[in-house]
Protein backbone atom coordinates (compact mmCIF):
# COMPACT_ATOMS: atom_id res chain seq x y z
CA UNK A 1 0.00 0.00 0.00
CA UNK A 2 2.97 2.17 1.00
CA UNK A 3 4.53 1.55 -2.24
CA UNK A 4 1.25 2.16 -4.20
CA UNK A 5 1.30 5.91 -2.41
CA UNK A 6 4.85 6.41 -3.76
CA UNK A 7 3.90 5.48 -6.90
CA UNK A 8 0.65 7.86 -7.22
CA UNK A 9 2.00 10.62 -5.14
CA UNK A 10 5.19 10.76 -8.19
CA UNK A 11 2.93 10.42 -11.17
CA UNK A 12 0.78 13.67 -9.32
CA UNK A 13 4.24 15.09 -9.39
CA UNK A 14 4.93 14.64 -12.78
CA UNK A 15 1.63 16.07 -14.25
CA UNK A 16 1.98 19.08 -12.28
CA UNK A 17 5.28 19.52 -13.86
CA UNK A 18 3.63 18.50 -17.37
CA UNK A 19 1.22 21.23 -16.52
CA UNK A 20 3.11 23.94 -15.67
CA UNK A 21 5.01 24.02 -18.25
CA UNK A 22 2.21 23.80 -20.58
CA UNK A 23 0.81 26.79 -18.91
CA UNK A 24 3.85 28.10 -19.37
CA UNK A 25 3.81 28.36 -23.08
CA UNK A 26 6.29 25.08 -23.35
CA UNK A 27 6.01 23.90 -27.04
CA UNK A 28 7.38 21.10 -28.16
CA UNK A 29 10.78 21.15 -30.07
CA UNK A 30 9.03 19.44 -33.18
CA UNK A 31 6.99 23.18 -33.58
CA UNK A 32 10.04 24.88 -32.98
CA UNK A 33 12.90 23.33 -35.19
CA UNK A 34 13.55 20.78 -38.04
CA UNK A 35 15.59 18.45 -38.90
CA UNK A 36 18.54 19.30 -40.85
CA UNK A 37 18.15 17.42 -44.38
CA UNK A 38 14.62 16.45 -44.21
CA UNK A 39 12.58 19.38 -46.57
CA UNK A 40 10.32 19.63 -49.55
CA UNK A 41 11.58 19.78 -52.92
CA UNK A 42 10.27 22.47 -55.72
CA UNK A 43 9.10 20.78 -59.17
CA UNK A 44 8.39 22.51 -62.51
CA UNK A 45 8.22 21.67 -66.19
CA UNK A 46 6.73 23.20 -69.28
CA UNK A 47 3.42 21.95 -70.68
CA UNK A 48 0.32 22.17 -72.71
CA UNK A 49 -3.21 22.64 -71.73
CA UNK A 50 -5.77 21.49 -74.46
CA UNK A 51 -9.64 21.40 -74.58
CA UNK A 52 -10.26 25.25 -74.19
CA UNK A 53 -13.00 26.94 -76.11
CA UNK A 54 -11.18 29.41 -77.97
CA UNK A 55 -9.48 30.95 -74.94
CA UNK A 56 -5.81 29.37 -75.51
CA UNK A 57 -3.55 31.15 -76.68
CA UNK A 58 -3.15 32.87 -80.18
CA UNK A 59 -1.53 32.00 -82.87
CA UNK A 60 1.24 35.01 -82.43
CA UNK A 61 2.57 32.67 -79.57
CA UNK A 62 5.35 30.47 -81.29
CA UNK A 63 6.09 28.89 -78.20
CA UNK A 64 2.41 27.24 -78.24
CA UNK A 65 2.61 26.44 -81.79
CA UNK A 66 5.38 24.41 -81.56
CA UNK A 67 4.75 22.54 -78.63
CA UNK A 68 1.16 21.44 -80.74
CA UNK A 69 3.40 20.75 -83.58
CA UNK A 70 5.99 18.32 -81.70
CA UNK A 71 3.15 16.54 -79.68
CA UNK A 72 1.52 15.38 -82.97
CA UNK A 73 4.37 14.42 -84.71
CA UNK A 74 4.30 11.92 -81.59
CA UNK A 75 1.76 10.60 -82.63
CA UNK A 76 2.70 10.16 -86.24
CA UNK A 77 1.34 13.30 -87.58
CA UNK A 78 3.71 15.85 -89.68
CA UNK A 79 2.76 19.57 -89.90
CA UNK A 80 3.72 22.18 -90.20
CA UNK A 81 3.15 25.45 -87.68
CA UNK A 82 1.27 27.40 -90.83
CA UNK A 83 -1.36 25.21 -90.97
CA UNK A 84 -2.26 24.89 -87.29
CA UNK A 85 -5.03 27.55 -86.06
CA UNK A 86 -6.85 26.31 -83.55
CA UNK A 87 -6.78 28.39 -80.14
CA UNK A 88 -8.18 25.49 -78.36
CA UNK A 89 -4.22 25.41 -76.45
CA UNK A 90 -2.15 27.05 -74.38
CA UNK A 91 1.08 26.55 -73.44
CA UNK A 92 1.72 26.87 -69.32
CA UNK A 93 4.50 26.45 -66.42
CA UNK A 94 3.34 23.11 -64.47
CA UNK A 95 4.61 23.61 -60.78
CA UNK A 96 4.62 21.37 -57.60
CA UNK A 97 6.35 20.30 -54.19
CA UNK A 98 7.24 16.84 -53.85
CA UNK A 99 7.29 16.29 -50.12
CA UNK A 100 10.45 14.35 -48.10
CA UNK A 101 10.30 10.57 -48.12
CA UNK A 102 7.82 10.43 -51.14
CA UNK A 103 7.48 7.75 -52.81
CA UNK A 104 6.78 6.27 -56.33
CA UNK A 105 2.75 6.32 -57.00
CA UNK A 106 1.91 8.87 -54.38
CA UNK A 107 0.44 12.21 -55.71
CA UNK A 108 0.72 15.39 -55.80
CA UNK A 109 -1.17 18.65 -55.93
CA UNK A 110 -0.31 20.79 -59.51
CA UNK A 111 -0.73 24.43 -60.05
CA UNK A 112 -0.66 25.39 -64.10
CA UNK A 113 0.23 28.94 -64.95
CA UNK A 114 -0.23 30.55 -68.55
CA UNK A 115 2.63 31.78 -69.95
CA UNK A 116 1.17 33.05 -73.37
CA UNK A 117 -1.84 35.18 -74.88
CA UNK A 118 -4.39 32.80 -73.81
CA UNK A 119 -7.65 34.45 -72.22
CA UNK A 120 -8.48 31.83 -69.98
CA UNK A 121 -7.82 28.25 -68.88
CA UNK A 122 -11.03 27.07 -67.80
CA UNK A 123 -12.49 23.73 -69.13
CA UNK A 124 -9.04 22.79 -70.11
CA UNK A 125 -6.67 19.38 -69.44
CA UNK A 126 -3.05 19.09 -69.00
CA UNK A 127 -1.34 16.91 -71.34
CA UNK A 128 1.11 14.92 -69.74
CA UNK A 129 3.98 16.90 -68.57
CA UNK A 130 7.29 15.56 -66.88
CA UNK A 131 8.47 17.46 -63.75
CA UNK A 132 12.42 18.17 -63.32
CA UNK A 133 13.99 18.96 -60.13
CA UNK A 134 16.88 21.33 -59.43
CA UNK A 135 18.63 18.45 -61.31
CA UNK A 136 17.39 18.01 -64.19
CA UNK A 137 15.86 14.89 -63.35
CA UNK A 138 12.33 13.78 -64.00
CA UNK A 139 10.88 12.97 -60.75
CA UNK A 140 7.09 13.17 -61.11
CA UNK A 141 4.53 13.34 -63.94
CA UNK A 142 1.38 15.58 -63.92
CA UNK A 143 -2.04 15.25 -66.11
CA UNK A 144 -5.49 16.02 -65.61
CA UNK A 145 -8.40 18.51 -65.78
CA UNK A 146 -7.57 22.16 -64.40
CA UNK A 147 -10.19 23.31 -61.98
CA UNK A 148 -9.82 27.66 -62.37
CA UNK A 149 -11.01 29.83 -60.21
CA UNK A 150 -12.26 32.36 -62.16
CA UNK A 151 -13.75 33.19 -65.28
CA UNK A 152 -13.97 35.97 -68.16
CA UNK A 153 -16.03 36.74 -70.32
CA UNK A 154 -16.34 38.96 -73.37
CA UNK A 155 -18.96 40.39 -75.75
CA UNK A 156 -19.29 43.58 -78.26
CA UNK A 157 -16.06 45.25 -76.52
CA UNK A 158 -17.25 44.51 -73.05
CA UNK A 159 -15.57 42.62 -70.46
CA UNK A 160 -16.27 40.77 -66.95
CA UNK A 161 -13.81 39.32 -65.20
CA UNK A 162 -13.52 37.04 -61.70
CA UNK A 163 -10.16 36.38 -60.07
CA UNK A 164 -7.15 35.04 -62.70
CA UNK A 165 -8.66 32.72 -65.41
CA UNK A 166 -5.07 31.88 -66.51
CA UNK A 167 -4.20 30.38 -63.12
CA UNK A 168 -5.89 26.34 -62.72
CA UNK A 169 -5.10 23.53 -60.20
CA UNK A 170 -5.22 19.92 -60.47
CA UNK A 171 -5.52 18.61 -57.09
CA UNK A 172 -3.75 15.35 -56.74
CA UNK A 173 -2.68 15.33 -60.58
CA UNK A 174 0.86 15.16 -59.95
CA UNK A 175 2.31 11.18 -59.67
CA UNK A 176 5.45 10.64 -58.06
CA UNK A 177 8.04 8.72 -60.63
CA UNK A 178 11.52 9.13 -58.71
CA UNK A 179 12.51 8.66 -54.78
CA UNK A 180 14.69 11.76 -53.82
CA UNK A 181 17.33 10.47 -51.60
CA UNK A 182 17.06 12.55 -47.45
CA UNK A 183 20.30 12.80 -45.83
CA UNK A 184 19.57 13.83 -42.22
CA UNK A 185 21.95 11.71 -40.40
CA UNK A 186 25.40 13.41 -40.03
CA UNK A 187 28.11 11.64 -41.53
CA UNK A 188 29.80 11.21 -37.18
CA UNK A 189 26.42 10.13 -36.45
CA UNK A 190 24.51 13.36 -35.09
CA UNK A 191 21.52 15.11 -36.39
CA UNK A 192 21.08 19.12 -36.43
CA UNK A 193 17.93 20.64 -35.76
CA UNK A 194 17.60 24.13 -37.72
CA UNK A 195 15.18 26.72 -35.73
CA UNK A 196 12.75 27.96 -37.78
CA UNK A 197 13.38 31.43 -35.76
CA UNK A 198 16.95 31.94 -34.61
CA UNK A 199 17.47 32.83 -31.37
CA UNK A 200 20.38 32.21 -28.75
CA UNK A 201 18.13 32.09 -25.62
CA UNK A 202 15.80 29.67 -27.45
CA UNK A 203 18.87 27.59 -28.55
CA UNK A 204 20.12 27.62 -25.55
CA UNK A 205 16.78 26.36 -23.99
CA UNK A 206 16.55 23.50 -26.68
CA UNK A 207 20.01 22.10 -25.57
CA UNK A 208 18.93 22.18 -21.85
CA UNK A 209 15.87 20.33 -22.04
CA UNK A 210 16.80 17.80 -24.61
CA UNK A 211 20.03 17.11 -22.27
CA UNK A 212 17.48 16.46 -19.04
CA UNK A 213 14.93 14.87 -20.93
CA UNK A 214 16.71 12.45 -23.29
CA UNK A 215 20.41 12.32 -22.07
CA UNK A 216 22.08 12.85 -25.09
CA UNK A 217 25.18 14.92 -26.04
CA UNK A 218 23.90 18.66 -27.26
CA UNK A 219 25.23 21.36 -28.29
CA UNK A 220 24.29 24.96 -29.75
CA UNK A 221 26.43 25.56 -33.18
CA UNK A 222 24.96 29.04 -33.37
CA UNK A 223 21.48 31.05 -32.49
CA UNK A 224 20.07 28.83 -35.82
CA UNK A 225 21.32 25.33 -35.23
CA UNK A 226 21.85 22.38 -32.86
CA UNK A 227 23.42 19.33 -32.61
CA UNK A 228 22.53 16.44 -31.05
CA UNK A 229 24.35 13.14 -31.24
CA UNK A 230 21.95 10.62 -29.98
CA UNK A 231 23.45 7.04 -28.01
CA UNK A 232 25.01 4.56 -29.01
CA UNK A 233 22.66 1.36 -30.41
CA UNK A 234 19.60 3.69 -30.41
CA UNK A 235 17.91 3.56 -33.73
CA UNK A 236 17.62 7.37 -35.55
CA UNK A 237 14.24 7.42 -35.69
CA UNK A 238 13.43 6.71 -32.19
CA UNK A 239 16.07 9.25 -31.49
CA UNK A 240 14.52 11.93 -33.64
CA UNK A 241 10.56 10.98 -31.92
CA UNK A 242 12.60 11.71 -28.50
CA UNK A 243 13.85 14.54 -29.49
CA UNK A 244 10.79 16.06 -31.18
CA UNK A 245 8.76 15.20 -28.14
CA UNK A 246 10.83 17.40 -25.61
CA UNK A 247 8.93 20.38 -24.70
CA UNK A 248 10.91 24.20 -24.25
CA UNK A 249 9.41 27.54 -23.19
CA UNK A 250 10.57 29.68 -26.37
CA UNK A 251 12.07 33.17 -26.53
CA UNK A 252 9.51 35.71 -28.12
CA UNK A 253 10.78 38.93 -29.49
CA UNK A 254 8.91 41.96 -28.52
CA UNK A 255 7.30 43.15 -31.91
CA UNK A 256 4.72 45.20 -33.07
CA UNK A 257 3.32 45.03 -36.73
CA UNK A 258 1.19 47.35 -37.78
CA UNK A 259 -0.49 47.51 -41.59
CA UNK A 260 -1.04 51.19 -42.76
CA UNK A 261 -3.63 50.25 -45.46
CA UNK A 262 -5.63 48.15 -43.26
CA UNK A 263 -5.29 49.73 -40.20
CA UNK A 264 -4.33 46.78 -38.17
CA UNK A 265 -2.35 46.53 -35.03
CA UNK A 266 -0.99 43.17 -33.64
CA UNK A 267 1.16 42.88 -30.77
CA UNK A 268 2.10 41.03 -27.68
CA UNK A 269 0.30 42.34 -24.35
CA UNK A 270 3.24 42.78 -22.17
CA UNK A 271 5.27 44.97 -24.21
CA UNK A 272 6.56 47.52 -21.69
CA UNK A 273 6.44 51.37 -22.52
CA UNK A 274 8.68 54.28 -20.63
CA UNK A 275 6.80 57.00 -18.73
CA UNK A 276 5.55 59.23 -21.85
CA UNK A 277 2.69 62.13 -22.31
CA UNK A 278 1.13 61.40 -25.70
CA UNK A 279 -0.75 64.77 -26.87
CA UNK A 280 -2.73 64.15 -30.04
CA UNK A 281 -5.30 66.75 -32.04
CA UNK A 282 -6.05 67.38 -35.43
CA UNK A 283 -7.50 69.98 -38.22
CA UNK A 284 -10.52 69.63 -40.56
CA UNK A 285 -9.64 72.13 -43.31
CA UNK A 286 -13.15 72.95 -45.60
CA UNK A 287 -12.48 74.77 -49.04
CA UNK A 288 -15.90 75.70 -50.54
CA UNK A 289 -15.91 77.28 -54.09
CA UNK A 290 -18.66 78.88 -55.64
CA UNK A 291 -18.72 80.52 -59.30
CA UNK A 292 -20.30 83.76 -60.44
CA UNK A 293 -20.97 85.36 -63.74
CA UNK A 294 -20.21 88.67 -64.40
CA UNK A 295 -22.67 90.02 -67.44
CA UNK A 296 -22.23 93.73 -69.01
CA UNK A 297 -25.21 95.65 -69.65
CA UNK A 298 -26.81 95.85 -72.84
CA UNK A 299 -28.25 93.02 -75.31
CA UNK A 300 -25.15 93.30 -77.54
CA UNK A 301 -21.64 93.09 -76.51
CA UNK A 302 -18.80 94.41 -79.10
CA UNK A 303 -16.15 91.96 -78.40
CA UNK A 304 -13.45 94.22 -80.27
CA UNK A 305 -14.13 96.78 -77.25
CA UNK A 306 -12.73 93.81 -74.79
CA UNK A 307 -15.86 93.93 -72.95
CA UNK A 308 -17.06 90.17 -72.24
CA UNK A 309 -18.79 87.89 -69.96
CA UNK A 310 -16.35 87.00 -66.89
CA UNK A 311 -16.70 84.16 -64.73
CA UNK A 312 -15.31 85.09 -61.32
CA UNK A 313 -14.59 82.02 -58.46
CA UNK A 314 -14.92 82.64 -54.97
CA UNK A 315 -13.75 80.65 -51.88
CA UNK A 316 -14.80 80.46 -48.91
CA UNK A 317 -11.91 78.82 -46.11
CA UNK A 318 -13.32 77.32 -42.84
CA UNK A 319 -11.15 75.27 -40.32
CA UNK A 320 -11.87 73.14 -37.26
CA UNK A 321 -10.48 71.87 -34.49
CA UNK A 322 -11.20 68.75 -33.23
CA UNK A 323 -10.49 68.31 -29.14
CA UNK A 324 -6.95 67.65 -28.46
CA UNK A 325 -6.54 64.12 -26.56
CA UNK A 326 -3.79 63.87 -23.99
CA UNK A 327 -2.54 60.82 -22.30
CA UNK A 328 -0.27 60.12 -19.73
CA UNK A 329 1.65 56.86 -19.17
CA UNK A 330 2.94 55.79 -15.49
CA UNK A 331 6.35 53.87 -16.06
CA UNK A 332 5.99 49.93 -16.89
CA UNK A 333 2.98 50.46 -18.76
CA UNK A 334 2.45 47.39 -20.99
CA UNK A 335 1.00 48.44 -24.76
CA UNK A 336 -2.21 46.38 -23.77
CA UNK A 337 -3.17 49.43 -21.21
CA UNK A 338 -1.95 52.07 -24.08
CA UNK A 339 -4.28 51.23 -26.34
CA UNK A 340 -7.20 50.54 -24.45
CA UNK A 341 -6.47 54.28 -22.95
CA UNK A 342 -6.36 55.51 -26.32
CA UNK A 343 -9.67 53.62 -27.51
CA UNK A 344 -11.77 55.43 -24.15
CA UNK A 345 -10.32 58.41 -25.93
CA UNK A 346 -11.73 57.69 -29.12
CA UNK A 347 -8.82 57.49 -31.68
CA UNK A 348 -9.12 55.57 -34.62
CA UNK A 349 -6.83 52.45 -35.07
CA UNK A 350 -4.84 54.79 -37.76
CA UNK A 351 -3.93 57.69 -34.93
CA UNK A 352 -2.84 54.70 -33.10
CA UNK A 353 -0.54 53.65 -35.23
CA UNK A 354 0.68 57.33 -36.05
CA UNK A 355 1.28 57.46 -32.54
CA UNK A 356 3.39 53.55 -32.00
CA UNK A 357 5.27 55.32 -34.76
CA UNK A 358 6.37 58.55 -32.73
CA UNK A 359 6.72 56.69 -29.61
CA UNK A 360 9.09 54.45 -31.66
CA UNK A 361 11.25 57.60 -32.57
CA UNK A 362 10.96 59.28 -29.17
CA UNK A 363 12.45 55.64 -27.51
CA UNK A 364 9.25 54.95 -25.20
CA UNK A 365 8.51 51.93 -27.07
CA UNK A 366 11.00 49.04 -26.10
CA UNK A 367 9.92 46.57 -29.08
CA UNK A 368 10.87 46.48 -32.48
CA UNK A 369 7.99 48.51 -34.65
CA UNK A 370 7.28 46.29 -38.25
CA UNK A 371 5.39 48.60 -40.56
CA UNK A 372 3.90 46.63 -43.62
Amino acid sequence: MRLYSLILTVSMMLFCTDSVASSQGAVRVKDLARVEGVRENALVGYGIVVGLAGSGDSSRSLATLQSVKNTLESFGLILSTDDIRSKNAAAVIVTADLPAFAQPGDKLDVHVSSIGDARSLTGGTLYMTPLKGADNKVYALAQGSLAVGGYKLEANQSMLQSNHPTVGFIPQGGTVEREIKNQFVNDDGTLSLILKQPDFVTADRIVQALSKATGFEVNAVHAGKVVVKPDQGMSVISAIATIQQARVVPEVASKVVINERTGTLVSGADIHIGGVVISHGSIQLTIDTNFYTSQPNGVFVDTNSGIRTVVTPTSELGASEENEALYQSAQGTNIAELVSSLKKLKLSTRDIISILQALKKSGALHAELVVQ
